[in-house]
């Protein structure tokens, strides 16, 4: 129900531009631009965990963008799975740019907890997910979503935790739903995604859950709607091995 009232609300009520408080307007065009995946790039935050697929960020998580990811996520404007889709869209086409033209896209939205997703009303990244997804298909790429993670134990709240103990938090806390596997075909390109990254420890985990699962199918990369400043490759002084992974 709570979803349902949501969704009408989104539709027939006059909203305020969730990034600057302009009238009328979901999101205005200063601020849609900040989603238009102008900025995109590849992120690697540091120090990356361990078994980090490439991951690229279509916006900086600042301003106008952290607004519009929060509203979605924490306050229900669900209206915004669209520009929010629309820039994981691009941030996806980042992540798979290295050939593979014409193979199945399959994106694997990082599951939220059950519990987050009853207070929510909404499970974000998997919502965001499915409308980049409409847009690739509609730009002509094949793309569908598989939401073949769960939680397979309880995580304590990531909210103030530092980078290692996030890892520690994560760590085996998912795995792929029973019959997921067949969802994940061979030689399709597979793409984690996110709303967000900060340490890169719940798509790290994410990765690994989905290698243990099925080594036929290859996390081609990873891909979310925003990234911190300083974790864009292009923003700071990078090692061979950051820059190979970005080309």
């Amino acid at each position: 129900m709570r979803g349902w009232w949501q969704e009408l609300a989104g539709l027939v009520l006059p909203v305020d531009c969730t990034g600057c408080g302009a009238a009328r307007v979901l999101l205005c065009a200063g601020c849609a631009q900040a989603l238009s995946g102008a900025a995109a790039g590849c992120v690697r935050p540091s120090p990356g965990p361990a078994g980090l697929p490439v991951v690229y960020a279509a916006a900086v998580y600042e301003e106008a963008v952290r607004e519009a990811v929060l509203a979605h996520k924490e306050r229900g404007v669900l209206p915004l799975a669209g520009p929010l889709g629309a820039a994981l869209a691009v941030a996806v086409r980042g992540a798979v740019r290295a050939g593979g033209a014409g193979r199945e896209l399959v994106l694997v939205p990082v599951p939220s907890a059950r519990r987050q997703v009853r207070a929510r009303g909404h499970d974000p990244a998997r919502r965001i997910a499915l409308a980049a997804a409409g847009r690739l298909r509609r730009a002509g790429v094949p793309a569908r979503v598989a939401p073949v993670l769960r939680h397979v134990r309880p995580v304590a709240d990531q909210a103030g935790l530092g980078a290692r103990e996030r890892r520690e938090n994560l760590a085996g806390a998912l795995g792929v739903r029973p019959g997921g596997v067949v969802q994940l075909p061979p030689g399709a390109r597979i793409v984690l995604v996110d709303d967000v990254i900060t340490t890169g420890a719940t798509l790290a985990e994410a990765a690994r859950a989905l290698r243990a699962a099925t080594a036929a199918a290859a996390v081609a990369g990873a891909a979310v709607v925003a990234a911190p400043p300083g974790s864009f490759v292009r923003n700071r002084s990078t090692t061979r091995t950051e820059q190979r992974s970005c080309e």
